[in-house]
């Protein structure tokens, strides 16, 4: 099953997004700060694809988070929500169900550091109880974080607490003051800077300031450890380019002109229950 996370940018870009869908197969498609119309993003999808796409509606109508899916959204229902995440039951045919959790957290523009790694926190209760309502810790945490993988919410213990290896995420939890904590496994760190093939990063913004990074990963999938294997890690990739349109400028940064601020994220889970 591959996913698909895009941030728009409000932009009417439903063209992008559906030859996307298309070249990549995708099956889960996540859009972020959309104001397509509905409609209008299931007629672009179903043209393009010859498939149909459904919308998976929220139940309190949220705004910031649209998910669209190959499948009928019987098979995606909500178990958490709140204004800047769902938490979803993903369990389609033939596949091992899993959770999937979709954020869209405040941009640092008005939101502070502290407020950022609270907030992950806030999540995080939010999906241990998923979790255990669902019964299993098949979970993947995907979006716009506005956060870059190194800062305090991510790799803090009570907040996502994700690391970035495979190895030490398999261990399965990390003991701090006598408590245990979840890991999540960041693929992302691996995607971050100069790298043969891709870009450094999903968002770019350069701040007249002594601390700058330039290129950040704001946009991110993390993977609980009962879920590592079913992995595929080629998968996952910064999309710069969508058929013949390039979604960088000449400068080599996200061209806000042609498609979004974000670049969009990709991967995919062997999620079969055949074979396993």
């Amino acid at each position: 099953m591959t996913f698909l996370c895009w941030n728009l940018n409000r932009r009417p870009i439903q063209g992008l997004v559906a030859a996307l869908v298309r070249s990549e197969q995708v099956d889960v498609v996540i859009l972020l700060e959309c104001d397509i119309r509905i409609g209008d993003v299931v007629n672009a999808l179903n043209e393009a694809t010859g498939s149909i796409f459904a919308y998976a509606e929220s139940p309190t109508l949220l705004k910031t988070i649209q998910v669209f899916t190959r499948f009928s959204p019987n098979f995606i229902r909500p178990v958490q929500e709140s204004a800047r995440y769902s938490i979803r039951h993903l369990a389609a045919p033939e596949q091992e169900d899993i959770i999937l959790a979709v954020v869209h957290f405040p941009s640092k523009l008005h939101s502070s550091n502290d407020s950022q790694a609270l907030e992950c926190q806030v999540l995080s209760r939010m999906i241990d109880s998923a979790e255990n309502q669902v019964g299993h810790c098949r979970t993947i945490l995907m979006g716009d974080l506005n956060m870059n993988p190194f800062e305090m919410g991510l790799v803090g213990a009570s907040g996502l607490n994700a690391t970035m290896t495979r190895a030490q995420a398999l261990k399965g939890n990390r003991t701090v003051q006598g408590a245990p904590y979840k890991f999540f496994y960041n693929p992302m760190w691996g995607h971050f800077g100069d790298r043969d093939g891709g870009p450094a990063g999903t968002y770019y913004y350069h701040q007249s300031e002594h601390v700058a990074y330039f290129w950040n990963m704001f946009d991110q999938v993390l993977i609980r450890p009962a879920l590592i294997h079913r992995l595929d890690a080629d998968s996952v990739r910064i999309v710069d380019r969508v058929d013949e349109t390039t979604l960088m400028t000449i400068a080599g940064i996200p061209d806000r002109a042609i498609a979004s601020d974000h670049l969009p994220l990709l991967f995919t889970l062997r999620l079969q229950t055949y074979g396993n």
